[in-house]
């Protein structure tokens, strides 16, 4: 069984300032899929979320543009699961008439769903397994807050952060 999700949000994780994408079940219980992801698919993500479009497309971007090139549309991405704390997802392609599974990082599989409004889901005992209840948000910690810092963490990353 699936569930829905909806992208909370991409924030920063204190101290080690690592983006994590946290998804949110839409129905009740609505834990949290809190997931680790590159500074990259983070402020692709965020482009995307933001409506920001790049004058030359970005990888992401591309790939919209390829499935509609292609007559292809995305139906939906699903989280799978999750093994030795690497998360694994799918992509939903129907395209000539036929239906297509891709796998694909979370990160990735979200940062298309966005660009194109393709629904989300989670498999169910992937969130009995991964998902968490959700903290308490606080108030002083608004999404302006969470930009700033998500911002910063942009403006300091370099490729060597990351092993490249």
């Amino acid at each position: 069984m699936l569930r829905a999700l909806v992208l909370e949000g991409v924030r920063l994780e204190v101290p080690s300032n690592v983006p994590v994408m946290v998804l949110r079940e839409v129905d009740a219980p609505q834990r949290i899929l809190p997931i680790f992801i590159g500074a990259p698919e983070a402020a692709s993500i965020h482009h995307a979320t933001s409506g920001i479009v790049p004058e030359r497309p970005l990888t992401h971007d591309l790939l919209v543009v390829l499935l509609g090139s292609l007559d292809a549309t995305l139906t939906q991405v699903v989280v799978t699961e999750v093994r030795d704390h690497t998360y694994y997802a799918e992509l939903h392609v129907v395209a000539g008439g036929r239906a297509v599974t891709v796998s694909c990082r979370p990160s990735d599989a979200v940062a298309i769903a966005v660009r194109t409004g393709a629904p989300m889901f989670a498999e169910s005992d992937l969130m009995d397994e991964a998902g968490r209840e959700a903290p308490e948000t606080r108030q002083e910690e608004g999404e302006e807050t969470i930009i700033d810092d998500f911002r910063d963490f942009i403006n300091r990353v370099s490729p060597e952060d990351f092993g490249g």
